[in-house]
This record gives structure tokens, sequence and C-alpha cells, in this order.
């Protein structure tokens, strides 16, 4: 065994780490700060040739967002981004939470049980996943208009669980299989049901894959795109589609754009922020057999 000094990290190496480090933040973060700049620049500002990191800042970009006026070479514009952002934020969290709701404790009985036909059906629910959107829109709008629910949010949420609910099966599925099925069988020794067995013991112990799954769910409900621009009108709309109207008859508007990324950014950044514990947790569950 090596001695302690010889596995000591020397101070070259720690720098050499930490200047590696730096450059690739730089690289994934470069974008970002560059959309950050632009959100407080003017059109004009944002194509001069060369670009420059010096200009005199502006919130003109912002308080056009949140007015819902958008001065243009035409006139004024009307755009409701302000409600097109609640609108990400109720569909996206209704979603997943209706997800979770159905695909928690299903997960759990294709990871318990052994059943004839589940592996089939759980595959079926995959390849929700696979199917790509365009191939389901016109049948979904067809039945929509016959049941009503074209154009409400009710539909949407429903089409969103094409998005989380397999997701959310899947990733907590597994999770549910790397916990040892011995401890829920001594709690149920001591005379506990198999609901309070699922929900004191099973439940905490897959929970940083749960905040996991139900995580990247939230953030594929919240990118969506396609179903969105064909199901729902302007008002019903999330931010994906609403960013649409920033493009107009007298060019892009490139600094309302910026700033419209920076604030659809910023709730998913958040919630990441504070699941981030949660998804420590779930990269190390398991790692380490008793």
């Amino acid at each position: 065994m090596e001695p302690p000094e010889m596995m000591r990290e020397s101070p070259l190496s720690r720098i050499l780490r930490g200047l590696a480090l730096l450059v690739v933040a730089l690289f994934f973060l470069f974008p970002i700060f560059w959309v950050l700049l632009m959100s407080f620049q003017t059109n004009e500002q944002i194509l001069r040739i060369p670009p420059s990191l010096f200009f005199e800042p502006t919130l003109g970009n912002y308080v056009a967002l949140v007015s819902g006026k958008l001065e243009t070479a035409a006139g004024t514009l009307e755009i409701p981004f302000m409600r097109n952002l609640g609108n990400s934020v109720l569909l996206s969290a209704v979603s997943v939470a209706l997800s979770l709701v159905l695909g928690v404790p299903a997960a759990y009985a294709f990871a318990r049980f052994r059943f004839r036909l589940g592996e089939n059906i759980a595959f079926t629910l995959l390849s929700f996943r696979f199917a790509p959107p365009l191939l389901v829109l016109l049948p979904l709008s067809l039945y929509f208009q016959d049941l009503g629910l074209n154009d409400t949010y009710t539909g949407l949420i429903w089409v969103y669980q094409l998005i989380s609910l397999p997701l959310i099966l899947w990733i907590v599925r597994g999770y549910f299989e790397d916990i040892s099925p011995d401890i829920e069988h001594a709690y149920r020794i001591d005379g506990h049901s198999w609901w309070r067995t699922f929900t004191r013991i099973a439940l905490p112990l897959a929970r940083p894959g749960i905040a996991a799954a139900a995580l990247l769910a939230f953030i594929f409900c919240w990118n969506n795109f396609i179903f969105a621009l064909i199901l729902a009108s302007a008002d019903k709309q999330p931010v994906t589609v609403g960013a649409l109207a920033f493009v107009t008859a007298s060019g892009i508007q490139y600094g309302q754009i910026a700033a419209a990324v920076i604030l659809s950014v910023t709730p998913t950044l958040l919630l990441a922020l504070y699941a981030q514990r949660y998804l420590v947790e779930g990269l190390s569950l398991g790692a380490v057999k008793g």
C-alpha cells in the first residue's frame, strides 16, 4: 500500500485540473452568457460588426415581454409572452404531477411483481416515446374534436402524458429494482399492509430517483413544441410556441428573443438547483451494495 504522502495530489496537478474544469465550464456556459448579454441590448447593438462586450444596457426587452407590447418598425405588436410562460408552468407541472400519480405505483408494480405480458406492456408504454409526434397528431386532433378536448388545457395535459408517463415509469422502475425487497418483506412481517409498506418504505428509499425522473419529465414537457402548436390556440400555447411571435414582418427581434430565452430557462434552472441534492443521491443509489 502506498504511503499517504505518495497518494496526495501535487499542487501542479490541482492547478491543471482546475484550469481544465474552467475551460470546460467556459465552453458550455459561454452561449448562455452571450444570450444574457444580448437580452440587455437593442437589435442595432446585437447586429453590429464586430460584436462587442461593452455596450449601454437596456431593460427595454424585458419591459416589452412583461407588458406584452413589442415596438417594431411596423408599429406596436401585442405579444402575450407572460401568458405563454404561465401556460408552460401550468401544463408542465400538472402533467408531471399526474404522471407521478399514475407512473410511480405502476413502476413499483412492474419492479416487484411478475405477471403475464408484464414486460410487453411496459415496453409498449415505452414505445410511445419512440414514436414521432407527427405520427399521432392527425388521429389525436380528430379524436379531440369529437371529444371536445381540442384547444383545452385538459387535452394538452392528456397529450403530455405521452412524454412524461413512459419516462417516469421506466426510470422509477429501475430505482425500485435497485432497492432490496428484503427490507419490505421485514416490514410486512410486522403486520403492515402493502400500501403502508409502499408509502413508508419503498417511496422514501426511491425518492431521489423519483425526483430525478420528475425533473427530466418536466424539462421534456417544458420543451415540447409540436403538440401545443397543432392542438392549442394562442391563448393556451406554451412559451416554446409563443416565441414564434418575435419573428415579425419587420424583422427578427433578437433582443426580445434573448430575453425570452432567459425568462423561459429560469424556472427549469431553479427547479434543477432545488432538486440537485436528490439528483446526486439518485445517481449514487445502489452504488454501494451491502
